[in-house]
């Protein structure tokens, strides 16, 4: 089938190579030739190929169409949307899954619904309020230790004595067999008698304080120095141990009290019938000493009604 135009496209070519063969040295065969993009194309589209694109134009457009008819809503599931409760049971995949897992049954006691499970929990909270309580117990007697001791080393003369003292009596206690033989050793006791207490301390007197051990029994309050102390006899110096002996029949009173402008200084003051006053200070124990002194006074008051 021929196509309008194509004769004279043919000419303009044969006169351009005859044109080239004149101009040239050398015949137009030897030359290096293009193919022209129409004569070498081919014949151009026919009416099939014109009703190809059409009906494909058409195909796609009913595509189009079918695509938008096809077009739906998007709904979620309801199961996706619901909040799924944490499972209270393990399938056998989860027994399986690893080997180091190991399921062991629960009792009826152990569901956290329960009352017994509530019950031990209350039992739980109770005894850590105890230990808190005993604690703080424990807190504030350490503190009140650490600050008698200090108080303690600093009412004698020298600080480095009153340490050495200290550990030289605690060594005497180990050597003689305990306080008890030690009392019985330095007073005169009757056999019922029994020691209730002992505490370490001052005395003060005179000459300054002298450190010591007071002891309370059943029977009297009985306070001896650590060391012996010098003194003149005769122009000659002799050396004894300070004792003060104070029977409960002859005890008037025990009064605690403290210094006004250092309350850390804590003292004893024991009153006899005959109005003799002691002062004890410099307890390891100040409390213990005070409540040991005043149940003694207050025992033998209710024994002499």
């Amino acid at each position: 089938m021929d196509q309008p135009g194509g004769g004279e496209e043919r000419k303009v070519v044969t006169s351009t190579k005859a044109e080239a063969e004149q101009k040239g040295s050398g015949p137009v065969e030897d030359r290096v030739q293009y193919p022209d993009p129409i004569t070498e194309a081919g014949p151009l589209l026919d009416e099939s190929s014109a009703l190809d694109e059409n009906h494909i134009e058409i195909e796609s457009g009913k595509s189009v169409n079918a695509l938008n008819r096809s077009k739906k809503s998007v709904r979620w599931s309801q199961e996706l949307v619901t909040e799924s409760p944490i499972p209270r049971t393990m399938s056998s995949d989860d027994h399986r899954s690893s080997p180091y897992v190991v399921y062991s049954s629960a009792s009826a006691n152990d569901n956290p619904s329960s009352s017994n499970f509530k019950n031990t929990m209350e039992t739980v909270k109770d005894a850590l309020g105890r230990w808190r309580k005993r604690v703080g117990e424990a807190t504030k007697k350490a503190e009140d230790i650490a600050g008698n001791t200090w108080q303690h080393l600093k009412t004698g003369p020298s600080l480095a004595d009153a340490a050495l003292g200290r550990l030289a009596q605690g060594t005497k206690v180990l050597a003689e067999g305990g306080y008890e033989k030690i009392f019985r050793q330095t007073f005169e006791t009757v056999p019922e008698e029994q020691l209730q207490d002992s505490f370490a301390c001052y005395l003060s007197t005179s000459a300054g304080p002298v450190m010591g051990i007071l002891y309370v029994s059943t029977a009297k309050l009985a306070f001896c120095s650590d060391n012996p102390l010098s003194y003149k006899a005769s122009d000659k110096t002799e050396w004894s141990y300070y004792k003060v002996v104070i029977p409960l029949h002859q005890l008037k009173a025990v009064n605690p009290s403290s210094s006004r402008t250092n309350p850390s200084e804590k003292y004893i003051q024991v009153i006899s019938l005959d109005t003799h006053e002691f002062w004890f200070m410099g307890f390891l124990n100040y409390n213990g000493s005070v409540q040991c002194l005043q149940d003694a006074l207050e025992a033998h008051n209710l024994q002499s009604v």
